[in-house]
Formats: C-alpha cells, structure tokens, sequence
C-alpha cells in the first residue's frame, strides 16, 4: 500500500516539472499595485498652475481706470452706417421760366375738379378770334394728355355778352351730362362757326335755343337747363375763379390752380402747350 502511494507521488512530480520546462509563449502581464503606479499628482498641479498664468483677467468696466492723459489724447470714432450714402439726384434743368413763360399765382388757387389729378383749365369765350383759332389745337392736346391731368374750360363772363355765353357753355356741358346733348363736340364747334363765319352774333336766348334745337335738344329740356340751379352755381364759380386766376385776356390756361400762361408768354400756340406740358410734369415730382 505504502509502495503504491509511493509510486504516485513520483509519477505527480514529474509531470509538473515537463510542464514547467515548456513555458507558455506569452509573457504573463503583472498585476498592478498601488505601489507599482508612479504618483503624477505634481505634474498636474505643475499644469494647473500654468492655465492660470495664462488665464486673462476679467476686469468690471467701473473698476478700470484708463490712464488720463491716453484718454484725452485718444481720437473719436463715429459709427458707420452699413447702408451707402443716399446720392441726391442732380436738379432738374427746366425749358421754361416763371416770370417769362408764365407766372405763379400766390397763393394756389382753387381748382373745378377735386386733387386726384392735374387740373389744367382753359379760360375762354366764343367770341373771342383767338379761342376759335386756339380751340382745335388743345383739343388734339386733350386727347392725348397725361393720364394725370384733367382737362376743363372755364368760360370768361367778363360782360353781359360773355355771361350770355357763359350760360350758353354751361348749358350745353349739363345737357351732354344728363345725355340730352349727344354730339356735344360738334356742337362745340357749331358755336365757333355761329360766331366767326356766319355772323350769328348768339346775342340772345331765343338764338341760342334754335342753335340746340338743330342738335336735337328739345324746347323743354333746353329752357329747364337754361335756368337750372346747377347753371347759375356753374356760372357764379367761373366768375369767381376768373377773377381769383387774374385772368385779363382769353385764351389762357391754368395748371392746377398754380400757374398761368398764354400765347403771349409762351410765344405760340404750340409752344404754350409744351408749357402746359412742363407745368404738369413741375406738379407730378415729388
């Protein structure tokens, strides 16, 4: 039994010492200790205290004191703007003159029509030789007028004649309104012609109604119109806005209850409705 017991013993050691003879290729890594690890506690104060170092310091605006002298030498800056500088746009060189071409009325002057447009007004009377020659040329203009602008006659009631005209003029302008007068255009120029080229003076009612008549206005429309209230009211504003333009010989022309012109002034025909023109453009910039 002992033998046998004996005989393991031995056969146990000497497996263990082959084994031991054939190490294993990898080297076993040791096992850490804290007395195997390196204190770093001085390196990292070491980096702690040169972030500090190098850390600015914060200084409250009220606890700075800015060296005087540096102060009062220190040149202003001003603020720029980020938006460029507004360019004024050159004055505008006009071909006509106040004064010569025509002249200002201080202070404005009421107008016929309300503000929504230009208001250009021809003061005339159908007696008058030069309106007659003036009239199909502001026609033509009116035609083609800047969408702007508005276009009305005023007619001059300086004598009974005139005024006589004057009732005529309205009279015709409510009958085309109220589409009694349907042809008011060449009944326009009908009153020229009665005037200047068949001597038809229109010195009276009667004549008038007959020259309404041939345009096909009845006797009864004509005389309710003829002494309507809106005539007389008609009537009384051009007396009134005549005298307020300082209008002294037909035709003239008022833009916009501002300025008055003529042939005289302008030179021509023609080149009074480029002033027109010029005027109106004087009242469309800002």
């Amino acid at each position: 039994m002992n033998r046998i017991v004996l005989l393991g013993f031995v056969l146990s050691f000497a497996l263990a010492a082959c084994s031991r003879e054939e190490p294993s290729s990898e080297a076993p890594e040791p096992e850490a200790t804290t007395e195997d690890v390196a204190p770093e506690a001085p390196a990292e104060a070491a980096a702690g205290e040169a972030d500090e170092e190098a850390q600015p310091e914060l200084v409250e605006e009220s606890a700075a004191e800015p060296d005087e002298a540096q102060a009062e030498n220190q040149p202003i800056l001003l603020a720029r703007g980020t938006e460029p500088a507004t360019v004024a746009a050159p004055p505008r060189e006009w071909n006509y003159s106040e004064g010569q071409h025509y002249h200002r009325l201080v202070p404005t002057q009421p107008t016929v029509g309300g503000a929504n447009k230009i208001e250009v007004a021809e003061i005339f009377w159908y007696g008058c030789s030069h309106c007659d020659d003036f009239d199909p040329q502001i026609n033509a203009w009116a035609e083609n007028m800047p969408p702007n602008a508005r276009f009305v006659r005023i007619p001059a009631v300086w004598n009974p004649l005139a005024r006589l005209h004057g009732r005529l003029y309205y009279t015709e302008e409510v009958l085309a309104k109220n589409e009694k007068l349907t042809d008011v255009k060449a009944f326009h120029a009908a009153v020229f012609t009665e005037f200047h080229r068949r001597s038809n003076r229109l010195t009276s009612e009667a004549a008038i109604q007959k020259l309404f008549e041939r345009f096909g206005v009845s006797k009864e429309d004509f005389l309710a119109t003829w002494n309507s209230f809106e005539v007389n009211q008609k009537i009384r504003v051009a007396d009134d806005l005549v005298k307020r333009y300082n209008v002294t010989g037909v035709p003239a022309v008022v833009v916009n209850g501002k300025y008055r012109t003529g042939a005289a002034e302008a030179g021509s025909y023609p080149k009074l409705l480029k002033v027109v023109d010029e005027l109106i453009e004087r009242e469309t910039i800002p």
